[in-house]
C-alpha cells in the first residue's frame, strides 16, 4: 500500500514538472505537427505595446493575419492607427514593379497613406510628429534586390531621427534555406542593392534589421529602437508557402522560390516573363526562335506590367513551371545552368547583357552585385569557377550571419 502511494506521488510530480517544462516555451517547442506562427498572428506580444499609442504602420497586401488584413484587424481591436506607409507595390499592392505609388486614402478604412516609394524614400519629420510607435510587417522573399529590406532600413533611420520605437512582426524568408550568390561589391550599391549581402541572403526581416543595426549600416550608423515579434515553431529549413502573393509579378510559389534565380534575367534582353501570368518561370525572346519549342507572347497587363519587353511578340525560350522545387531546395544554390545556356544559344550576343535595348528593370552588374559575371558568361567561365570568385566574401557573410539569426 505504502509503495503504491508513493509511486502516485513521485509520478504525480513527475507529470507536474512536464506541464511546466511545457508551459515554459508553448510556441517554440520543435515539433513538426505545430504549425508556422507569423508575427502578425502573435497579437499577445504586441498589443500591449500599441494600446493607447498613435501608431503607424508600413504594410502591403502581404500584411494579414489570416484572411484579414492586420490594419483592419488592429481597428476591430481598438488600436489607434493614425497612418500607413506604403512601399513598392502601395498600400493593398496594386500597382505595376517600379511604378511610383502616390500619397492617397484608403478607402476601406479612410486612413492617410503615405508612399515611401516615388519621391519621399523614408518617413519625414511631420509624418512621426504624431506616432508613438511604428510597426514593420511586410513578407520578403530574401533577396538582395527585393525592395522591402530597402525600405526598411531608411524607416529605421526615421525611427532613429525621430526617437520613435520600431516593432518589426517577422514573418518566415520562403528562400530562407538559400545563402548564395556574390555579396554586393558596393561599388554598384542602387535602389535594388544597399548592403553588402549576397543575392540570397537567407535572413528574414527580423534578423536583417538586427544585421543592420549591428554592423553599422544605417547612415551615420546610427541603431533604431528596435523590437521583435518573432515566428513561431520555424527555422531556415522549413518549406514555407506564402499565403498571400508578395508582389504582382511573383504571383505563384513556383515564382517566389525561382525568383533568387531568375531575377538576373532582368539585366538581359530576354524576357523572363513580365506581361503574361507566369512572370520569373518562362524565359526566352523572339530571336530564339529555331533554338526551343516552348513559346509565349508577353502583353500589356495591367497591375503587373504594362509594357513588357517583347510585348506582343512571340518568344521562344526555357519553361521553369515544372522545374522540381526540391531539387532547387536540396542543391542550395542560385542556379547559373539557365543563364549561361540561354546566352551560348542566343544569336546575337552583343545584344544579351543591353539594358538599354532591354528597357527592364536593372543592369546585370547592379542585379548580381558583381562586375566580374558578365564578362564571366561572356568568356564561357565554368559555373564552377563562377561560384569561386565568390568567395572568400560569401564565407565571410555566412559567418557574421550567424550572429543575428533569430531562429535555428
Amino acid at each position: 500500500m505504502y509503495k503504491t502511494k508513493l509511486i502516485l506521488i513521485v509520478t504525480s510530480l513527475l507529470a507536474f514538472w512536464l506541464l511546466l517544462r511545457i508551459a515554459e516555451k508553448p510556441e517554440i517547442q520543435e515539433n513538426k505537427n505545430v504549425s508556422i506562427v507569423t508575427g502578425a498572428e502573435r497579437t499577445n506580444k504586441y498589443l500591449r505595446l500599441l494600446k493607447d499609442k498613435r501608431v503607424a504602420i508600413m504594410a502591403n497586401r502581404t500584411t494579414v493575419i489570416g484572411e484579414r488584413h492586420l490594419v483592419d484587424s488592429l481597428l476591430r481591436l481598438d488600436i489607434n492607427i493614425v497612418k500607413v506607409f506604403g512601399p513598392e507595390h502601395g498600400f493593398r499592392g496594386n500597382v505595376s514593379a517600379g511604378a511610383a505609388v502616390s500619397d492617397e486614402t484608403d478607402k476601406i478604412t479612410g486612413i492617410p497613406i503615405i508612399s515611401l516609394y516615388g519621391k519621399k524614400k523614408k518617413p519625414s519629420k511631420e509624418d512621426l510628429a504624431d506616432v508613438d510607435v511604428v510597426v514593420y510587417d511586410l513578407q520578403d522573399v530574401g533577396c538582395r534586390f527585393y525592395t522591402n529590406i530597402n525600405a526598411l532600413a531608411r524607416l529605421m533611420e526615421a525611427c532613429y531621427e525621430n526617437e520613435v520605437k520600431l516593432i518589426i512582426l517577422d514573418r518566415p524568408n520562403p528562400n530562407g534555406y538559400l545563402v548564395d550568390g556574390p555579396v554586393l561589391d558596393m561599388k554598384y550599391k542602387s535602389g535594388i542593392g544597399m548592403f553588402p549581402i549576397p543575392m540570397s541572403h537567407g535572413l528574414t526581416v527580423g534578423e536583417f534589421a538586427m544585421m543592420a543595426n549591428g554592423e553599422g549600416w544605417l547612415t551615420n550608423g546610427v541603431k533604431c529602437n528596435l523590437e521583435i515579434v518573432p515566428v513561431a515553431n520555424y527555422n531556415h529549413d522549413m518549406y514555407y508557402e506564402l499565403p498571400v502573393s508578395p508582389s504582382p509579378n511573383l504571383n505563384t510559389h513556383q515564382s517566389v522560390l525561382l525568383y533568387p534565380s531568375t531575377c538576373m534575367f532582368e539585366g538581359t534582353y530576354l524576357s523572363h516573363g513580365r506581361g503574361t501570368y507566369s512572370p520569373f518561370t518562362i524565359l526566352g525572346s523572339p530571336e530564339l526562335k529555331g533554338k526551343y519549342e516552348f513559346s509565349f507572347t508577353p502583353q500589356g497587363i495591367e497591375g503587373m506590367a504594362e509594357n513588357p519587353i517583347f510585348n506582343g511578340e512571340i518568344c521562344y525560350g526555357i519553361d521553369l513551371r515544372d522545374f522540381d522545387l526540391n531539387e532547387l531546395r536540396k542543391k542550395k544554390q542560385i542556379q547559373l545552368s539557365w543563364i549561361i545556356e540561354l546566352y551560348n544559344a542566343h544569336p546575337n550576343k552583343e545584344d544579351f547583357f543591353d539594358s538599354k535595348l532591354s528597357n527592364q528593370m536593372g543592369v546585370i552588374e547592379y542585379l548580381v552585385g558583381s562586375g566580374l559575371f558578365r564578362s564571366q558568361i561572356i568568356d564561357g567561365v565554368s559555373e564552377s569557377e563562377i561560384r569561386a570568385s565568390w568567395e572568400p566574401e560569401l564565407s565571410e557573410y555566412k559567418s557574421m550571419r550567424s550572429k543575428y539569426l533569430i531562429y535555428p
